[in-house]
């Protein structure tokens, strides 16, 4: 009989507890600091400064999420949405999210804020 030893990587960020969730500025200021807490699974870059969020309009207690991914076969395709949802969510200011997935205008790296520019010597 044989064992194996398995190593989790730890997280770049723990995941936000309730007490952690924006309490101060406009709801939309909430939601953009909201995503700036959930990163690419492959770069360390939150998906906000990564230039993944194409829009975010906000009605009454309804928001909505036009957003992308790196690429069309990027591991969290299935996942990444429904995070952004929950996440949003979790807002005491929204009661209903609907995140939509576009690939229209693809994801290029001019989409990166000129600070994950400077982190990743892009600048």
């Amino acid at each position: 009989m044989s064992t194996a030893v398995v190593q989790f990587k730890q997280p770049a960020k723990s995941p936000m507890q309730q007490s952690d969730y924006p309490t101060a500025g406009s709801i939309e200021e909430k939601v953009i600091a909201l995503l700036r807490t959930i990163y690419d699974p492959e770069l360390p870059v939150n998906i906000y400064d990564l230039g993944l969020i194409y829009d975010i309009q906000i009605n009454d207690r309804h928001a909505d999420v036009v957003m992308t991914l790196t690429s069309p076969n990027c591991p969290v395709a299935g996942s990444m949405p429904a995070q952004v949802e929950c996440a949003i969510k979790a807002l005491d200011e929204i009661d209903d999210v609907c995140v939509e997935l576009s690939w229209d205008p693809p994801w290029n790296s001019d989409k990166l804020s000129d600070e994950v520019k400077l982190t990743l010597g892009l600048l």
